[in-house]
């Protein structure tokens, strides 16, 4: 079991001991993770979301307040889905880096245009106190160490008025949706992956991502974290009984 200093106070998800058994196998294993699946994430992303991917995270971004000639940090931007969507949102005159830990995800994201990449962890934003108009995060909050600790520096980063959005998947409260969804990510996904090597990449990538589903905090939770962070005007929607999208502000006059 983890002691009580590998286990950080505010992880976003309880320990999954088939995959790591303290913070450092953890840390460990997802950077394995995404580093080993980084080629094939977003043919598998594009399974998983039956192609809507894309103009969903446009549509949430823009509705969380995303627009022309903002300063955007994209937190977790893996091969740059949302970050692409945001450049798109904040032009002409706005920008967007995109901040991941790891650098597979950040050579694929590489060969897109979208985004200025910088290597880094959300818990350690590189970045100076209010650098950020609006900072998002897309489907990566279960992936952090500390909830308390990245909230906290998404608040120091942001300008005041500045805005942040934290897309994630949340576990169906319907025992049946549960279940389907549970099939479809585990099975369904990996058995059309395409050749064997990309189906048993997605594969793994799948139960991990149906375990840390699985494991993560309540909404409640998250909202709770917001609040203690010190952001205001937090609120949680839900799409599909499944999407929930996280978006608050820091208090403050906008510069």
């Amino acid at each position: 079991m983890p002691s009580r200093e590998d286990t950080p106070s505010h992880s976003p998800i309880r320990a999954i001991d088939r995959f790591w058994s303290d913070e450092r196998s953890r840390r460990t294993f997802v950077d394995r993770m995404f580093d080993d699946g980084a080629r094939d994430y977003e043919h598998v992303e594009r399974l998983l979301a039956l192609g809507s991917g894309s103009w969903y995270r446009r549509d949430a971004l823009r509705r969380a307040g995303l627009g022309p000639g903002m300063r955007v940090l994209d937190i977790a931007t893996g091969t740059g889905l949302a970050a692409r969507e945001a450049a798109a949102l904040c032009a002409p005159d706005g920008f967007v880096i995109g901040l991941d830990p790891s650098a597979g995800m950040l050579h694929e994201s590489s060969t897109r245009p979208g985004a200025l990449l910088v290597r880094g962890f959300g818990e350690r934003l590189p970045f100076a106190d209010a650098s950020f108009d609006f900072a998002c995060m897309g489907f990566a909050l279960r992936h952090v160490a500390d909830l308390g600790a990245l909230l906290g520096e998404i608040r120091r980063v942001l300008a005041p008025g500045g805005r942040a959005c934290i897309l994630e998947i949340t576990r169906p409260k319907s025992g049946f949706a549960n279940g389907a969804l549970r099939t479809f990510m585990t099975g369904v996904i990996p058995a059309f992956a395409g050749r064997s090597a990309r189906r048993a990449r997605a594969r793994e990538l799948m139960d991990f991502y149906w375990e840390t589903i699985d494991a993560c905090v309540s909404p409640e939770t998250v909202l709770r974290e917001f609040a203690e962070a010190g952001f205001a005007g937090t609120a949680r929607t839900v799409t599909l009984g499944l999407f929930s999208e996280y978006v608050a502000r820091k208090a403050g006059p906008v510069a």
